[in-house]
């Protein structure tokens, strides 16, 4: 099997850069469609348009409806057509993002993603997260192509909410863990092939720029203010992460992730939120890890405060019973789980999750009780 690396054209990260945007996508198309919701749009609505209007483009403004369903997909596209878009801008998160990739792939325009929050890895891939109706992960597709240009203005995602940067953290952080694995066993990613040595040196900078900048980039964007720190996070976060999971790969981290929206209680979390327990899940499935590695993962999430017991995720108490259509998924062909180098089974799935939680909760355990001498 072939090494494979995929990669936006262009990205573009700074404070304040969003007033560049007109200038950069000038050079892309000429009829842009952008995509928003109300609440984004109050944010960064004026600089936006105004920079779009200062490079004389066309602009057609398309609410976001929320969710990235086939149905929200289509209707994006038939707008883009009507209007004879030749680029759609995708502005929020994730879900926003992804349903304007769908949309530009349906229509042959070229795309633009700008977050406006730092909380997954959706902006530099080729990929769409699909969802029902319901809010259910329905599986992922890929159009073939990375975006055009990524465009990150750090001051939009500083301000931002706090919950929706650590959830970024969470994402990022299960890039190195789960390509790694990939790479022992020659697992395809998810550009067609094998990782390359550049994705998995990301996919490992990623990981070490987090460890140790995050907590710091946490406590600015608690300030809401740009530092070096947040600079370093939001390219893990963003460039780092997306380029190394996908040319990288991923395994039971984004697996158990991608189940726990089967569960009602996990509506409300993020994707990164959810990842981030399903890392330490995969910790304790895996084999070969050292203990003191665990500790380090499970110790940093808990000082960033993303998920790491089933109470942090809405699952205090949960039965086994619960958890066992995630483990039989997670065990099915086509997982995600088939990246390892030994068989995971139903039980042993369920069996790491819980593992998951009593390690959380022992080692939250001792960040808040008293050390005695």
């Amino acid at each position: 099997m072939n090494a494979v690396l995929i990669a936006p054209h262009k990205y573009v990260q700074g404070s304040d850069v969003l007033a560049e945007a007109g200038s950069l996508i000038a050079a892309i198309g000429k009829k842009p469609l952008v995509l928003w919701d109300k609440k984004v749009k109050a944010i960064v609505g004026k600089t936006l348009l105004a920079s779009l209007a200062a490079a004389k483009l066309k602009v057609t403004d398309v609410a976001f409806k929320g969710d990235s369903t086939h149905a929200e997909a289509d209707r994006v596209a038939g707008l883009a057509a009507k209007a004879k878009a030749d680029v759609i801008i995708g502005v929020g998160g994730g879900k926003a993002l992804d349903t304007a990739k769908a949309a530009a792939a349906a229509t042959k325009a070229r795309v633009v993603t700008i977050p406006t929050i730092a909380s997954n890895d959706s902006p530099t891939s080729s990929y769409t997260v699909w969802y029902d109706e319901k809010g259910n992960c329905m599986g992922f597709e890929s159009w073939g192509v990375n975006p055009d240009l990524v465009l990150v203005d750090t001051r939009v995602i500083a301000n931002g909410p706090v919950q929706a940067f650590v959830a970024g953290m969470g994402d990022a952080l299960a890039t190195w863990i789960e390509a790694r694995v990939c790479l022992q066993t020659r697992s395809p990613n998810l550009a067609g092939g094998v990782s390359t040595q550049a994705a998995m040196a990301l996919a490992q900078l990623a990981c070490d720029i987090l460890l140790e900048y995050g907590l710091e980039a946490k406590r600015a964007v608690e300030k809401k203010v740009v530092t070096p720190a947040v600079e370093k996070v939001v390219e893990a976060n963003v460039l780092l992460s997306g380029v190394g999971f996908e040319s990288g790969g991923v395994a039971t981290a984004h697996m158990i992730a991608n189940c726990l929206p089967s569960l009602p209680e996990c509506h409300k979390l993020m994707h990164g939120q959810e990842v981030g327990f399903g890392i330490i899940s995969q910790l304790c499935l895996e084999e070969d890890v050292e203990v003191e590695e665990i500790y380090e993962i499970v110790d940093f999430e808990i000082a960033v405060g993303l998920p790491v017991t089933f109470a942090d995720l809405g699952l205090a108490g949960v039965k086994r019973s619960r958890l066992e259509p995630i483990g039989k998924i997670c065990a099915g062909e086509g997982s995600l789980c088939q990246a390892h180098p030994f068989k995971v089974t139903p039980e042993s799935v369920v069996d790491a999750m819980i593992a998951a939680d009593a390690l959380g909760t022992a080692r939250k355990r001792l960040t808040t009780e008293p050390q005695r001498r």
